[in-house]
């Protein structure tokens, strides 16, 4: 069906809806659309004559946060009766005058469900990020070390997100949290360098590397190699995508993402950048490894009253000694067992 087709077809639904007896406030009259797919989406009319699509979910997935009006509104509703009980999310327009808007949109929703029938919430995600796309504006490119470091948590992340499409939600780094990735008791760090020799992190204040309270932190620490557009390595874009592909709410993602300085309309400006990981190192941050704290310092009797605290630790030599990789793919497990 194409989109002149959904377009009638949804008018006419919302139209006839429109023109039924009202009902309570707390109700709804839908009407199923009668597109191929597993769980078909429905539209609806609410009590003060707002228009809704209702996207079919899983009773347990909870809906996307921060889109609550003025204009738009996305929240999780159930609606059952003697024989069914079935969960949405449920998007609806709370301004009359941009109904043909909304129109549109929906229109664009019901496209992209049809090209992910089998996880139709990431296409209205996905359908609802396009739209505010066109609302933003270039950000400032991000520089050569930058791109190391967001191209080295991307490598971690991905690696999260293999195991759990919902682990982006513990990349906490670009919300300014101490730590990149953080689950509440286990933590991880990760430090990245383009530069050929020595291991020598920069680590920027006095508690990124002190572990949560009552848990622990490691600091994953990546050798990176910047290579030709054509060369070894992955490019950065490509980190990106797989990032995108792999998570269950691409919009959450993206959002992280610009926090860390990329922005998806800017793309075109990192076409050529490309890294190879030439080595990855794992430690478990403990009480012999190098390094500034607020606990340590009062531990030793001194008075903390500094600000802005930057310093390098050095871990070029053979201590500490890096986990072996079984216990590295014991912190991922963890780090996602503790989110679940």
């Amino acid at each position: 069906m194409n989109d002149d087709a959904l377009r009638t077809l949804v008018e006419e639904r919302w139209t006839a809806l429109e023109a039924e007896q009202t009902t309570g406030e707390r109700r709804l009259r839908v009407a199923q659309l009668p597109v191929a797919a597993k769980d078909p989406l429905t539209v609806a009319v609410d009590h003060d004559g707002h228009r809704h699509l209702l996207v079919p979910i899983h009773s347990h997935r909870k809906v996307r946060p921060g889109l609550d009006g003025p204009v738009l509104r996305l929240h999780k509703r159930i609606l059952e009766d003697e024989q069914t009980y079935q969960a949405y999310a449920d998007l609806a327009c709370l301004r009359d005058d941009l109904s043909d808007l909304f129109t549109e949109l929906c229109v664009d929703v019901l496209g992209a469900t049809g090209e992910l029938p089998d996880n139709q919430i990431k296409a209205l995600y996905r359908v609802l990020d396009r739209w505010k796309a066109l609302f933003k504006t270039q950000g400032t490119p991000l520089g050569p070390e930058q791109l190391a470091g967001l191209f080295g948590e991307l490598v971690i992340l991905n690696r999260l997100l293999a195991e759990d499409p919902s682990a982006h939600r513990l990349w906490s780094g670009p919300e300014g949290h101490r730590h990149d990735f953080s689950a509440g008791v286990n933590a991880i760090e990760v430090k990245s360098t383009a530069e050929g020799e020595g291991r020598r992190p920069r680590i920027h204040g006095l508690d990124q590397l002190e572990a949560p309270d009552g848990g622990t932190l490691c600091l994953a620490w990546l050798r990176l190699q910047r290579t030709t557009a054509n060369g070894s390595g992955t490019a950065f874009v490509e980190m990106v995508d797989r990032a995108l592909h792999l998570c269950d709410d691409e919009g959450t993602l993206l959002e992280l993402l610009a926090g860390a300085g990329y922005h998806l309309s800017d793309s075109e400006r990192y076409h050529d950048v490309r890294f190879a990981v030439r080595e990855e190192r794992w430690y478990r941050v403990g009480a012999d490894f190098p390094g500034l704290t607020r606990l340590a310092l009062k531990s030793a009797g001194l008075s903390v009253s500094a600000l802005d605290v930057e310093y390098t630790i050095d871990l070029s030599g053979e201590a500490p000694a890096p986990l072996p990789p079984d216990e590295v793919s014991h912190v991922v497990e963890n780090l996602i067992q503790e989110s679940v």
